[in-house]
């Protein structure tokens, strides 16, 4: 996320808005603990440890969805502001436990997030509580947050921060797997965080033969992973592995920085699904944001910020709306089946006009048909002439 905001604004706010919302989220960090109250994880390397923070967010009449409404000044106003409420940072195993008992909720769903390169503990804290709520998540939040400097000019350091992290990250996701409180997990991951995501998830797939059946469904957004590196993290899983979807965007100039940086090699989040169709043959979901609006100025973080991204992220991926058995992802952008197109007008606008491109394997054979349905319909009508006017 990496956006440029005030250091130093965790520290809990002694009262609370009654508007404002309040959210419970457990926290798994590999970061140091501060000695700054306000700062509470620095971007230095530490012991895996728990925390848990309830953090305030403003009463949606006062902020816009898809956005942080972050402290201008130390103490935060929680009327208007994303604030902290409470925070436990030691939490002993048996506390872990507990929470999950206390958010199990109807479904036993674990929302699990990873952040990205560039991001410090308040920037990956008050950014996946917006992501939670602006998405209206059903599930338990949980994030991960690594050791990240929150600096551009810190990506090998984050890297290897990420590689560091790899073995505390498969330590939680075995330790959510085993609670009984939990019956599923859905992994959303954003840029460097996809790649020690997908890393995690290939240990536990090398060495127990497949990654465990809770883990049901895994998003990657705006994926700082080589291409060449995801097919062989994919061909790690096996047949057995989590539903998938990747987020990506031709637009995202932080994956270009990224790409300099790795020997121009191309990135996952940043690749063409047109030059690179065994991504959804091997039934990987694609979500091309290109001509999505919305996002930070590197245009990194569309699957957050734009209003009909995020609760498409909520009520589809997360959530796992009831769906159209008939319809993959392609045909429900926006919470509506678009259905069998109609005519060359719909048609056109279909493949002309939509600003989000999604490919997974059943989107691909409907797109097939309609294509020939759309040429079929306007080489009749130039047939036929003009109509009546």
């Amino acid at each position: 996320m990496g956006c440029v905001s005030p250091v130093g604004v965790l520290e809990p706010v002694r009262t609370a808005s009654p508007q404002a919302t309040s959210l419970d989220i457990l926290v798994a960090t590999t970061r140091e603990r501060s000695d700054d109250a306000g700062v509470v994880f620095s971007g230095d390397r530490g012991e895996a440890a728990f925390a848990t923070v309830d953090v305030s967010i403003p009463p949606d009449s006062r902020r816009q969805i898809g956005e942080v409404q972050w402290p201008r000044s130390v103490p935060p106003d929680p009327a208007s502001e994303f604030a902290t409420l409470r925070i436990d940072q030691s939490l002993t195993s048996k506390e872990v436990e507990d929470w999950l008992r206390r958010h199990d909720g109807r479904d036993r769903r674990v929302l699990l997030f990873i952040h990205g390169f560039n991001t410090r503990f308040e920037e990956a804290l008050f950014g996946f509580a917006q992501i939670f709520h602006d998405s209206g998540a059903e599930a338990a939040p949980v994030l991960f947050s690594w050791p990240s400097r929150g600096s551009v000019f810190n990506y090998v350091y984050d890297r290897e921060s990420a590689t560091f992290s790899r073995d505390a990250l498969e330590s939680l996701l075995h330790r959510l797997a085993a609670s009984p409180n939990v019956k599923e997990i859905v992994v959303l991951a954003h840029s460097m965080g996809a790649w020690l995501a997908m890393e995690s998830l290939r240990q536990m797939a090398i060495r127990e033969g497949r990654v465990p059946a809770k883990i049901q469904n895994v998003i990657l957004a705006s994926p700082d992973i080589d291409v060449d590196v995801f097919r062989a993290q994919l061909e790690a899983f096996g047949e057995k592995r989590p539903e998938m979807t990747v987020f990506v965007s031709g637009q995202d100039r932080a994956l270009r920085l990224s790409r300099g940086i790795g020997g121009d090699v191309e990135r996952l989040g940043a690749a063409d699904p047109a030059q690179k169709p065994w991504i959804a043959e091997k039934g990987v979901e694609v979500i091309d944001l290109s001509g999505a609006g919305g996002g930070d100025q590197l245009r990194h973080s569309k699957f957050a910020q734009n209003p009909d991204v995020v609760r498409f992220l909520g009520a589809e991926l997360i959530n796992g709306a009831t769906r159209d058995p008939r319809a993959g992802t392609g045909e429900r952008i926006g919470g509506v089946p678009m259905g069998v197109a109609q005519g060359v007008g719909d048609a056109a606008g279909l493949f002309l006009s939509a600003p989000v491109a999604i490919l997974d394997p059943q989107f691909r054979r409907a797109y097939s048909t309609r294509a020939q349905q759309f040429w079929q319909g306007a080489e009749e009508a130039v047939e036929r002439g003009p109509g009546p006017r």
